[in-house]
Order: structure tokens, then sequence, then C-alpha cells
């Protein structure tokens, strides 16, 4: 679940990137909104998988709930996902040296 939850995390940052991009040149630039039609359903997608990773991997490794509000969090500002998955698989690694 950890595992999968990485591979989530990463990849909604990824479609931030994307939708980030396509609302430049939708608004920025005026040149199309294909980047945002493109990026603005799978981000939507992947951020209600990231959602429910927090929560599926907090089950599984025991977090505390203030720890799953900040994961729900980090889900708006632009990758803050990566930031929170790192923080939490470092801070398991280290659980499990001690």
């Amino acid at each position: 679940m950890l595992r999968w939850f990485r591979i989530v995390a990463v990849a909604e940052a990824c479609s931030w990137a994307g939708l980030l991009v396509g609302m430049f040149f939708k608004y920025v630039t005026e040149t199309g909104e294909l980047g945002v039609k493109v990026f603005g359903p799978i981000h939507g997608a992947l951020f209600l998988l990231y959602a429910a990773g927090v929560l599926l991997a907090a089950r599984e490794a025991g977090w505390s709930r203030g720890a799953v509000v900040l994961g729900l969090a980090c889900a708006v500002p632009p990758f803050t996902s990566v930031w929170f998955e790192r923080r939490m698989a470092a801070r398991g690694a280290a659980e499990q040296l001690a």
C-alpha cells in the first residue's frame, strides 16, 4: 500500500505540472485550452486517488490524525504531495531502525 501511495503522490504532482502548464497557455498566452481539457480530468482523478491513498496508507502505517489531515491538505498546493510522501517514508524508515 505504501508503494502504491508513493506512485500516486508522484503522479498527482506530475498532473499538477501538466495542469499548470495548460492553465498558462489558456489564461496567459490565450492560445488554447487543450492542456486544461486534457490535464484537468486527469488531475481530478489523481487528486481523488491521492486522498484515498492517504487514508489507506494511514490505516496501514498507523499514522496519527494530524498526519492524515496534513496529508489531505498537501493535495491542494502544487507538488506538496511528494513532500508529504517523502516525509512519511522517512518517518517510517526511522521507526523501523528504532
